[in-house]
């Protein structure tokens, strides 16, 4: 069956369970080729899902205070910034599967290596290099999603890949809390398992048909029609506009990851543990999210309004999560975070992807990813920047506190702008008469 086909004769009470849970088109999980894109989706969040429980815990064992050991999560999504948009240029012209299983391999060893090394600026340094792993994941899952199928099909498909996500982010943080306890180096040996995924994509996937199968640019055109196509992409305000909105959720969901051990563990009392149980509920509640998104895109005349409303549920969890006074609260806040940022960033990407056509489409999904990397970065440096600031005057918790809710409610007011004008650039790459109708 070719990817993206249907298979209308696959049908009976599994099917009908699944179309009514995740929407009429979520049968895309019978096609090998997405089968493959969720196995990889399992790896792709770990390099923040295992590290963000137990930094407090990583903090002593390496002689660095809380806010310096924030830098494993921001020296992990600073190569992204400039590596992602060069992998995606490169994905469009060799193609994805290559790319996704040197990027598995790479991100896999430079992780599980610092297990072996009690030097935290070697563990900053294989951060840096496991990043750049990254950038040959999670950008290729994307455009390979994008490559596969268009419209309601493939904003569902986007949706059940970040449910994988999520679960894979519910599932890690919680071992990793385990694991913590038992020694602060063995959460690193969990990035091996990216090493049986690449051997399964090399065996196993086949690069969407809309993706070049036989390797070069997607379309069979030189690499220069490729890059230009993607300029003159990039220089659409509204395309701009959707870029600089993906960076919102994932500033405000990396501050969330950055302080959910401080928050649970130094003001509320909870154990490593509990951390990664908070962490895991809002992983858990950001794919429950991502599945609906089909849903959401059926139901609404645009992308705008999801973008926007969902938008502030993330915003709202977040200014909950850092006011909070008891677990139970903070739990709350954990999921709504999750539940907004699952689904507004399964919109984003959604969104992303049919703003471009095939032989711009890794490039574009790429740099909407590294717009992302910048959000994800700047958060935990901002924000242990404002907290140092802020700590001798106001004391550690009420520092914490007072930045997480001014986070939220800043992030929420530039993520409702930014999301309208999002759903502008959609609506007018859809139409008939727009620059690009996606297929």
């Amino acid at each position: 069956m070719p990817p993206g086909a249907s298979d209308e004769t696959a049908t009976g009470p599994l099917a009908a369970v699944i179309a009514r849970l995740f929407g009429a088109e979520a049968d895309v999980v019978r096609d090998r080729t997405f089968q493959v894109l969720l196995l990889g989706s399992i790896i792709s969040p770990m390099g923040s899902s295992v590290v963000s429980p137990v930094l407090e815990s990583l903090a002593a064992p390496y002689g660095v205070s809380v806010a310096r050991v924030g830098l494993l999560m921001a020296a992990f999504t600073a190569p992204s910034i400039v590596a992602i948009p060069l992998v995606g240029a490169l994905s469009d012209r060799i193609g994805r599967r290559p790319v996704l299983a040197a990027g598995l391999v790479l991100f896999a060893v430079a992780g599980g290596a610092a297990a072996f090394t009690t030097d935290f600026r070697v563990v900053v340094g294989l951060r840096l290099v496991q990043g750049i792993g990254y950038c040959g994941i999670g950008p290729v899952l994307i455009a390979s999603v994008g490559d596969l199928y268009g419209g309601e099909r493939e904003a569902t498909a986007q949706g059940l890949r970040f449910a994988t996500v999520g679960l894979s982010l519910a599932l890690f943080p919680v071992v990793a809390g385990v694991l913590v306890a038992r020694g602060f180096q063995l959460p690193f040996l969990l990035f091996l398992l990216g090493l049986p995924v690449a051997l399964v994509v090399l065996l196993v996937f086949e690069e969407p048909t809309r993706a070049g199968a036989g390797g070069g640019a997607t379309d069979g055109s030189e690499p220069e029609a490729t890059v230009g196509a993607l300029v003159e992409r990039l220089r659409d305000p509204l395309v701009l506009a959707a870029l600089l909105g993906r960076a919102v959720p994932s500033f405000l969901w990396f501050a969330f990851l950055t302080y959910a051990s401080v928050v649970t563990g130094r003001l509320l009392g909870g154990s490593p543990g509990v951390a990664g149980l908070v962490v895991g509920l809002a992983s858990l509640g950001s794919a429950v999210g991502g599945t609906q998104v089909g849903r959401l895109t059926a139901t609404f005349d645009g992308r705008g309004v999801p973008l926007a409303t969902t938008m502030a549920v993330c915003g709202a969890g977040l200014a909950l999560f850092g006011l909070a006074t008891s677990l139970p609260v903070a739990a709350a806040g954990a999921a709504f975070v999750g539940a907004g940022f699952g689904t507004v960033l399964t919109l984003y990407r959604s969104t992303v992807t049919g703003l471009a056509d095939a032989s711009a489409r890794g490039g574009l999904v790429s740099v909407g990813e590294s717009v992302g990397r910048v959000g994800s970065t700047a958060a935990p440096l901002v924000l242990g920047g404002l907290i140092a600031a802020g700590e001798p005057v106001l004391g550690f918790e009420v520092a914490v506190r007072y930045v997480l809710l001014g986070t939220a409610a800043l992030g929420t007011v530039a993520g409702l702008g930014l999301g309208l004008l999002a759903g502008r650039a959609h609506t007018r790459a859809t139409d008939d008469d727009g620059v690009f109708e996606a297929d």
